[in-house]
């Protein structure tokens, strides 16, 4: 891995006078055909100039060259607030959001290798099916027409339905509108068929079938139903699974509390129909294909050699050794995107651009090594070379120092984060960085190797005979009172031993799903404080509650609440501006006029965490900010939207929101990943949080692989050896100096090089 050396001839992309969010009129030139990693705390500014600044607008400026009705389909770019801008070219953002999709989206369907054996299939299966539509499961031509290609069918739980202690009248029948006084309660109770007032237990077997299915089992009834009735089975799944509109969210809520998912009973999971599901090619049929991990199958349709499908299997290899090399070939091409960790989405993406012709593109990859193990990393390094190396330009936002140390240069914003961020402290090489006197010089000198005190554990929960996805039949003790990190590389198996745990053992789990980021959304609403908050002000204005809420009595009207005027001028791009009325305050003038403490509910928005601590006397909402300044978020503002947030800011929020919740912890705790966009100083902060959970008494389990966070456990229980079929054990249980003599554990191995070097 050799880097560019620059020279006064390259090129760069010219920015000056960058202020989009908390940037302080930054002035930068980032050089071109270079892989270039922008560095910095968490809130520091990082993600302000790479993706709203530099991204926002080369996407922005491609768009305009569309005319409007194709501009109005594409992608929205909001322009950054920049006085001049150039040397750029198109951009394609690799970003961690997951990727998501449907029932039908599956890492086949999103990489295309699926379309390619689907190809090949119709050229060369035995025996002969048709075309390549016959074999989309997304496809009327393919899909079985039991399930339509879900590969799975939705059934009624009936075991849900009722509760037999109860009667009819005390609510027997569980399910909404069946209930005493409901709409569908006359229904059974009024018919003179069943008994009322007597609890369900004691009914007779073909009474309560009668209540549940009708048919046969009512007519035997002493007194008959109506000739219309229907069971409630009946009448249940023709209201809710018969239906064909867009549910609502309360309907969707019943399904998932009533009903449950089962494999197809005609193509037991395959998805297709009778033909193509037996259709085979080197003796395995297509499913049988996709449920192999990619880097197997690519070695078995190497195995095809007639030269009529060569293309073709020339094509399906290269997109199956690509994800190979990103370390995913643990993956089946069967995998629903829906169960991808943003890591593996964001690899999954990469896979699209790496087989391109396109030169002189700017790459811009968001913290591509989340999610992988030290051990992967190398791999996701080559992978930004190569692009490099293609005549590209790499911009990364990264925090691992072993990405840092290949790139051709690393900018440094800070020095801190909010307003204390937002300016350019370092730009240079990975040498001159580790000299350096700013927060990530400082950081990759500190790391120490002494070993912390290690807690004991207080006792064990068990997890026995585990065997979700590629688990083993794992029967470990989860020891409590401890911090206790899972370890492994991805796809070991970490994740699915976590949920395991969750579901046997009651457990607050803090997971990697986004927090909202409505248009109305601020850390003030989502920690559930804003309430509180107008109750203060309330109580010292003597005045209605509704009055202090943007979104209701109090909010400016010509805006209505938002603060900003937005004009959507038909095929034109859309214009906000700040509304002229409360110029940006969001509020009426009735309602700014009372204050407490001198402050509006307006200047409230503008309090950080920290000064709402000293300036807001409310018990509720100074216990809530308390927790928000110990993870760090002091800096944040009360009013400041979510969308505005970095990763890091993000996955603290939810973590105080958590902590926040109850004054007494709980007796278990499982984060995903918590150090996902955290900068390694926010990292120790993190760790103090951890900490007093565990000395207050909680049980901490962390699935992790920053190495300070393993470093730092109590204890280690490690799984593999490998990814996918090659993992799914536990390999190690101890200590992390226990775990770091250990010769069969890549992490140990990571472990032993743990100092940067």
């Amino acid at each position: 891995m050799q880097m560019r050396r620059q020279d006064g001839a390259q090129r760069m992309i010219r920015i000056r006078r960058a202020r989009t969010n908390n940037l302080k009129g930054v002035d930068i030139d980032v050089p071109r055909n270079a892989v270039v990693v922008f560095a910095g705390v968490s809130g520091s500014g990082k993600s302000s100039l790479v993706f709203d600044t530099i991204a926002a607008e080369a996407g922005h400026q491609l768009n305009e060259t569309y005319p409007p009705f194709v501009r109005n389909r594409l992608p929205k770019w909001r322009r950054p607030e920049v006085d001049h801008i150039d040397g750029l070219s198109p951009v394609v953002v690799i970003d961690q959001r997951r990727i998501g999709g449907n029932a039908r989206s599956t890492v086949g369907t999103i990489t295309d290798a699926y379309t390619y054996l689907r190809l090949l299939f119709s050229r060369v299966s035995e025996p002969h099916v048709g075309e390549s539509n016959h074999f989309s499961f997304n496809d009327p031509a393919g899909m079985c027409p039991t399930c339509s290609g879900l590969g799975e069918t939705v059934v009624s739980a009936v075991d849900r339905f009722l509760d037999l202690d109860r009667s009819l009248e005390e609510g027997a029948i569980l399910l909404p509108g069946f209930g005493r006084g409901g709409y569908w309660y006359s229904q059974y109770a009024d018919i003179g068929s069943f008994e009322p007032t007597t609890p369900l237990r004691e009914w007779s077997a073909e009474q309560r079938r009668a209540l549940l299915y009708g048919g046969e089992a009512a007519a035997r009834l002493g007194t008959r139903p109506p000739k219309d009735y229907e069971g409630i089975v009946e009448r249940f799944e023709r209201i809710y699974l018969r239906t064909s509109d867009d549910l609502s969210q309360r309907k969707q809520e019943v399904l998932a509390r009533f009903t449950r998912r089962e494999v197809c009973p005609e193509c037991r999971g395959e998805r297709l129909a009778e033909a193509p599901r037996t259709a085979t090619v080197l003796g395995r049929t297509i499913g049988e294909m996709t449920r192999m991990e990619v880097a197997d199958l690519a070695a078995l349709v190497a195995g095809v050699t007639r030269p009529d499908v060569a293309p073709v299997v020339e094509a399906l290899r290269e997109r199956l050794d690509a994800m190979t090399r990103i370390g995913l070939g643990y993956l089946s091409l069967s995998r629903a995107t829906t169960t991808l960790s943003g890591g593996e989405s964001q690899r999954i993406k990469t896979v699209r651009h790496l087989g391109s012709s396109l030169a002189e593109m700017v790459y811009v990859f968001d913290e591509p090594t989340v999610g992988l193990h030290s051990h992967d990393v190398t791999s996701m390094i080559d992978l930004l070379l190569r692009l490099r190396d293609k005549g590209n330009t790499v911009l990364v936002v990264e925090h691992d120092p072993a990405v840092m140390r290949v790139a051709d240069q690393i900018v440094e914003i800070g020095p801190g984060a909010g307003d204390a961020g937002g300016n350019v402290v370092f730009q240079g090489p990975w040498e001159e960085l580790r000299r350096a006197d700013t927060p990530t010089g400082r950081v990759v000198r500190a790391r120490s190797a002494s070993a912390p005190p290690r807690r004991r554990p207080t006792g064990a929960l068990t997890v026995r005979g585990a065997s979700r996805n590629n688990l083993r039949d794992v029967t470990v003790d989860i020891p409590t009172g401890v911090l206790t990190v899972l370890t492994g590389v991805a796809g070991s198996g970490k994740s699915s031993l976590a949920a395991e745990l969750v579901e046997r053992h009651d457990a607050v789990v803090i997971d990697q799903r986004p927090v909202s980021t409505g248009r109305r959304s601020t850390p003030m609403t989502y920690t559930g404080i804003a309430p509180a908050i107008r109750r203060l002000f309330a109580r010292a204005n003597g005045v209605g509650v509704k009055l202090f809420s943007a979104n209701s009595e109090g909010g400016c009207a010509p805006c209505g609440g938002l603060g900003v005027i937005y004009t959507d001028p038909a095929f034109m791009d859309g214009q906000e501006v700040t509304c002229e009325a409360c110029q940006g305050r969001r509020f009426s003038p009735e309602a700014l006029a009372h204050t407490v403490g001198g402050l509006s509910i307006a200047d409230v928005d503008d309090l950080t965490v920290a000064e709402a601590v000293e300036r807001l006397g409310d018990e509720a909402v100074v216990r809530t900010l308390d927790v928000l300044r110990t993870v760090g978020l002091g800096y944040l503002r009360l009013g400041q939207p979510l969308g505005t947030l970095s990763g890091g800011e993000c996955q603290r929020l939810k973590i105080a929101r958590e902590l926040a919740g109850d004054a007494r912890p709980a007796a278990l705790y499982v984060l995903d990943e918590p150090t996902t966009g955290l900068h390694p100083s926010d990292t120790a902060t993190l760790l103090r949080v951890l900490d007093n959970l565990v000395d207050s008494g909680a049980g901490v389990v962390v699935v992790e692989h920053d190495l300070d966070v393993i470093w730092h456990a109590d204890r280690v229980i490690d799984l593999g050896p490998g990814p996918g079929r090659h993992g799914g054990r536990v390999i190690f249980e101890g200590t992390p100096d226990e775990l770091a003599r250990e010769e069969g554990s890549l992490t140990g191995a990571a472990l032993r090089g743990r100092a940067f070097g």
